[in-house]
Order: C-alpha cells, then structure tokens, then sequence
C-alpha cells in the first residue's frame, strides 16, 4: 500500500467517528496497537525533540524500505506516533522525505490537539523525514 493510500485509508476510518471524543479514543486504541518499542532502543539518542512528552523513535533501513519502531509515555501521543509510523513506514527512503501528510488537516487534528501536542506531532513528522532524506543519502 502507498503513502497516500494509508492515509486516505486513516481519513476514511476517522469519518466515522461523529464527534472528537470518539476519535480521540480510536487515537488511544492505535496507541494500544503500537507493538512494544524494545527497552535497547529507549535512549536518549531516539528521543524526539520538541515534543513535551517523552517520545522514541528508532529506524532501520533494509536496503531498501525503511522501517520505523515507535513508543511514548503518554497514551495519545503513542497513538499519533503510530499513526505516522503506519503510515511511513515500510516505504523507500526517497517516498518518506517527499511524502505530502494530508492526512492530520483532513482529519482535523491540528485543530482539535493542544498547541504543544501540534508542535511535537511536527516534530515527529520532521524527525522521521529527516530519517528518509539520511538514509536516502546513504543509498545515491
């Protein structure tokens, strides 16, 4: 599945919800679907600057795609992380620096999160693109 497609695939899933507390629970459940981000890859070094509550993010390249693994001590948080990290992950190096994240503005959420979950959002955002164009450079 493309980029594009995963995140229409998000924005038709949040369609169904009516109302902002119903989303925000199906944010908390994608959080709760996170598969466990190793204890080895908890290091201050994985840390996402920007964001107020502690967020890891570990990469991995096979070659080819590149891999994301994601955790956070507060549980939305660790459900917008996962959904970047559906999203992104599994994609070229290349795809994840250029991709165009529609998907958080259709689906409202930089209208609906506080001011400082909207700045560590872009700075998991900026995080993992700068992963992309890293692991691109390392492939040319």
């Amino acid at each position: 599945m493309t980029i594009n497609e995963t995140q229409d695939e998000l924005i038709e899933d949040f369609a169904l919800f009516d109302d902002w507390e119903s989303k925000y629970e199906y944010i908390i459940d994608m959080g709760k679907q996170l598969a466990p981000l190793p204890e080895e890859f908890k290091t201050e070094e994985n840390i996402i600057k920007g964001c107020q509550s502690r967020v890891w993010l570990h990469a991995e390249t096979d070659g080819e795609n590149v891999n994301f693994e994601a955790d956070s001590d507060a549980i939305i948080v660790k459900g917008l992380v996962s959904m970047l990290v559906k999203v992104l992950s599994g994609h070229t190096a290349e795809q994840i620096a250029q991709a165009d994240l529609y998907f958080m503005e259709r689906i409202g959420l930089h209208q609906h999160l506080a001011q400082t979950r909207s700045n560590g959002l872009a700075s998991m955002v900026k995080q993992m693109k700068t992963y992309g164009l890293a692991y691109q450079s390392l492939n040319s």
